[in-house]
């Protein structure tokens, strides 16, 4: 996305496919066999070795999004959600829902349901009970309007639990008391971004995906938000921000949320754990003297918050500042907005503030 899980990302060069094998004709041909993981390419440069205190910190912290009229968790269990998107009560698959369904009466009222491949990257389609929708529907939240997507990734164009993100960057930019530079790497459908610019940043959305760019820009024609000083850069993020750093640019915050794997649009392989050091230590190198913050989400990954924790701090050595990590989460609020259910983790983070 963005598929997270979705969209292509940065990364090293794909392997050539090895040349097939002569089969006698007598015999099947054999099986292919699976590629190898393509080892990573030389960094573009050597992380740096950082000196100085480590940041404070704050774990685990835990971020938690509740329900509003356009959008909540109504119930969730038995692997799936049952979630209010605007006017569209959507099932899709969850696999964290390990407990029973609360409110099993209330799911076959549902208007969309995403059926086939329950991985976060695989691919199905969406069937519709009641009555055919349209591919889009108007949404809005913190004050952006944005299209709400099915898509084939069983994402509907927005990630709710980010909410808690994009709360602390809108009061960081309208308390900042001056211009606030916002990079949005990864930057899927530009809802983050719409909100730092409506908030007052100006504001460098980067993606691989032309899909995501074009939603991005409906989402800003839509809200009428055109005027709003918003970059659309569709590139490699890890290319990009090599870039900016050569060049001596700067930014404030910095939000940044990988997939655990992706493709870039000229083929680039995007792995978390094999690129995820240098590109933290990059955007360190491109944070403003009076930088606010840097934040990281991880979605789908075998991993501990910790593991993300201690390479923020790593990475920050010598800037001050606090590390607080932890994972996002959503309450089930019911199907009227007034419950308060079970939380469900959709993700981890780890976010460096300079204050």
């Amino acid at each position: 996305m963005k598929d997270r899980h979705r969209r292509p990302k940065s990364g090293p060069a794909a392997p050539v496919k090895a040349r097939a094998e002569r089969t006698p004709a007598a015999k099947a041909p054999a099986p292919p066999k699976k590629e190898p993981r393509p080892a990573p390419e030389a960094p573009a440069r050597a992380l740096i070795r950082r000196t100085g205190e480590k940041p404070a910190e704050r774990v685990p912290v835990i971020l938690e999004t509740a329900g509003s009229d356009q959008y909540r968790l109504i119930d969730s269990g038995a692997g799936e959600k049952l979630e209010q998107y605007g006017p569209y009560r959507i099932v899709r698959p969850e696999a964290q829902a390990l407990w029973q369904r609360g409110l099993p009466g209330i799911w076959d009222k549902a208007d969309a349901l995403f059926t086939g491949d329950t991985d976060e990257d695989g691919m199905g389609r969406w069937k519709f009970p009641r009555a055919a929708l349209g591919e889009t529907w108007p949404m809005q939240l913190l004050g952006v309007d944005f299209h709400g997507r099915f898509t084939a990734f069983r994402h509907v164009g927005v990630f709710p639990e980010q909410l808690a993100h994009w709360r602390w960057m809108k009061e960081k930019v309208e308390t900042a008391g001056r211009p606030v530079k916002v990079l949005n790497l990864f930057g899927y459908t530009g809802v983050a971004s719409l909100v730092a610019a409506s908030a007052g940043a100006e504001v460098t959305h980067v993606d691989a995906s032309k899909k995501a760019i074009g939603w991005a820009r409906e989402n800003q024609t839509l809200g009428r938000m055109e005027k709003l000083p918003i970059r659309w850069i569709c590139e490699d993020a890890m290319k990009f921000i090599q870039r900016e750093e050569r060049r001596g640019s700067k930014y404030d915050i910095i939000l940044t949320d990988p997939p655990k794997f992706g493709r870039g649009p000229n083929g680039e392989v995007w792995h978390l754990f094999d690129h995820l050091p240098l590109m933290l230590d990059i955007c360190r190198d491109i944070l403003s003297p009076k930088a606010i913050g840097l934040v990281l989400t991880a979605y789908s990954i075998r991993a501990s918050f910790y593991s993300i924790h201690e390479l923020m701090r790593e990475t920050m050595r010598g800037a001050g500042g606090t590390v607080e990590s932890g994972e996002l989460v959503i309450r089930e609020s019911g199907p009227e907005g007034k419950d308060a259910g079970r939380a469900l983790s959709t993700s981890l983070f780890s976010r460096w503030v300079s204050a």
